[in-house]
C-alpha cells in the first residue's frame, strides 16, 4: 500500500469529524451572540483547551521544533516567556474582562468593549481598533495558511500553491459554517490531539537505540539554555514574547465567552498544565530531530515533526499524528477568522452601515467576512519562502503593542481616557 493512502484516509476521517462538529454548531447557532461568543456558555475545560489550541497554532508543531532543531534549547526562552505571560493573562485579565464586557452592555468584541468602556459616542476608538485587528490578523492568518501549505506540500507532494488552496479551503469551511461553537469545540479536540502527538513522537524517537547513541555524543551547546552569542538584550527579547498575551483578541475573546467568571481558576489550571506539557514536547521534538537527522539535514527545519512522525510510526498512526499539525493550524486560523468576522459584523457593518440589521443578516455578513479575510491572507501566503515563525512574530508583536497596554489600563485604571487609548493603539501599531 502506498504510504500516502493511509495518511489520506486518516486526514479525510479527521476532517469529516471537524466538519460534523461544524454542522452541529451551525444548528446550535441562532443569533449573532451565539456566532461571535457562543452565547457566553463555554465550560472551563473547553475554554482552557480552546485558549491553548488557538494560541499555540502551527508554531508549536512547526516553528518551535524547527528553531530547536537548528539552534538547540537556547530557543526555549520564547516558551518560558510565553508561559509566564499566559499565566499573568489568566491571573489578572481573564476574570475582570469576563465581568466587565458583560457589564458594559454585553460587549461582544474588543473594539466594542473599548467603545463602551470609554463612552466613545463618536466611534473613533472602535474604528481605530477594528482596523488594527484586521491588518494584523491578515498576517497572522497567513502564517497558518503557510503552515497548512507546507503540510500538504510535504505529505502529499503537491505544488505549494495548490497545497495552499486546498489547506485554506478546508480551514475556512467549518469556520464559515459554525461560528464560535464550532471553533471552540473543535479547538478542544484539536488541543487533545496536539498534546498526544507532542508526547509520543519524541518518546518514540528517543527510544530508538541509534538515537540514544547520538544523544551520548551530542554537542553540549544543543542542550544548553545559553549560546556563546547570547546577550542580555537577546534574552529579554525572547522572554518578552510573553507580554504579547495581554493584547491578543482571539485569546481574550475566550475569556469573554466562559459561562461563569468563577470557573476561571479551574480553567487556568487546565490551560497552564496543557501549555507546559505541550511546550516540553515541542522542545523534545526539536532535539530528537537534530539527533535523528544529524547525518541527513532537512531542507526546511520547520518540517522536522512531519519527518519524525513518518520515521517513527506506521502510516496509519503517522497520518493521525500529522493531522495534529493540521489541528494546530486550524485551531488558530479559525479563531482569527472568527475575530475578523466579528469585527466586520459588529464594528463596521452594524456600527456604520446598518444599525438596525437583524441577527440573521449580521451572521451572513460575518460569514462573508470570513471568506474575504481568508482570500487576502491567502494572497499574502503565496510566497513559498514565507516563514511561519516570522509571520507569527510580526502579528503577535502588533497586537501586543497596540492592545496590551489598552486592555490592562482599561481594566485597572479608572482615569484612563479615550484619547489615551487611541494614542496607545496608534503608536503601538505603527511602532511594530
Amino acid at each position: 500500500m502506498n504510504i500516502e493512502l493511509p495518511i489520506l484516509i486518516t486526514f479525510v476521517g479527521y476532517l469529516a469529524l471537524m466538519m460534523g462538529i461544524g454542522l452541529w454548531a451551525y444548528k446550535a447557532t441562532d443569533s449573532v451572540d451565539d456566532y461571535i461568543l457562543g452565547g457566553r456558555g463555554m465550560g472551563p475545560a473547553v475554554t482552557a483547551l480552546s485558549v491553548g489550541a488557538s494560541d499555540m497554532s502551527g508554531w508549536l508543531l512547526l516553528g518551535l521544533p524547527g528553531a530547536v532543531y537548528l539552534g538547540g534549547l537556547g530557543e526555549a526562552w520564547i516558551g518560558i516567556g510565553l508561559v509566564f505571560g499566559a499565566w499573568l493573562n489568566w491571573l489578572f485579565v481573564a476574570k475582570r474582562l469576563r465581568i466587565y464586557t458583560e457589564f458594559t452592555d454585553n460587549a461582544l468584541t474588543l473594539p466594542d468593549f473599548f467603545e463602551k468602556r470609554f463612552e466613545d459616542s463618536k466611534g473613533l476608538l472602535k474604528l481605530v481598533s477594528a482596523v488594527t485587528i484586521l491588518i494584523f490578523f491578515t498576517f497572522y492568518a497567513s502564517s497558518g495558511m503557510v503552515g497548512g501549505a507546507i503540510l500538504f506540500e510535504k505529505v502529499f507532494g503537491l505544488d505549494y500553491t495548490l497545497a495552499l488552496i486546498i489547506g485554506s479551503t478546508i480551514i475556512v469551511a467549518y469556520t464559515f459554517v459554525g461560528g464560535f461553537f464550532a471553533v471552540s469545540w473543535t479547538d478542544f479536540f484539536q488541543g487533545c490531539l496536539m498534546l498526544i502527538a507532542l508526547l509520543i513522537v519524541p518518546v518514540a524517537i528517543f527510544s530508538q537505540p541509534e538515537t540514544q547513541t547520538s544523544l551520548a555524543n551530542i554537542d553540549p551547546a544543543m542542550l544548553s539554555m545559553f549560546h556563546e552569542n547570547t546577550t542580555a538584550i537577546g534574552l529579554v527579547s525572547l522572554l518578552a514574547w510573553g507580554l504579547g498575551y495581554f493584547g491578543q483578541p482571539h485569546i481574550l475573546s475566550r475569556f469573554m465567552a466562559i459561562k461563569n467568571a468563577n470557573d476561571i481558576p479551574l480553567s487556568r489550571r487546565i490551560a497552564m498544565s496543557w501549555m507546559l506539557i505541550a511546550l516540553a514536547g515541542a522542545l523534545a521534538t526539536g532535539i530528537a530531530g537534530s539527533l535523528y537527522f544529524a547525518n541527513d539535514p532537512l531542507a526546511n527545519p520547520e518540517t522536522v515533526f512531519i519527518h519524525l512522525a513518518h520515521a517513527a510510526f506506521n502510516p496509519w498512526i503517522g497520518g493521525l499524528l500529522i493531522a495534529a499539525i493540521l489541528s494546530a493550524i486550524m485551531s488558530t486560523i479559525d479563531s482569527q477568522l472568527l475575530v475578523c468576522s466579528s469585527v466586520i459584523t459588529e464594528d463596521f457593518y452594524k456600527k456604520w452601515l446598518r444599525p438596525e440589521a437583524s441577527s440573521k443578516e449580521l451572521m451572513l455578513v460575518g460569514r462573508i467576512g470570513v471568506l474575504a479575510i481568508a482570500i487576502i491572507a491567502g494572497i499574502v501566503a503565496l510566497n513559498p519562502e514565507s516563514s511561519v515563525l516570522g509571520l507569527v512574530s510580526y502579528a503577535w508583536a502588533g497586537f501586543g503593542a497596540a492592545f496590551g497596554p489598552v486592555v490592562l489600563l482599561s481594566l485597572f485604571w479608572s482615569a484612563y481616557s479615550r484619547n489615551g487609548a487611541v494614542a496607545t493603539i496608534i503608536v503601538g501599531a505603527f511602532t511594530v
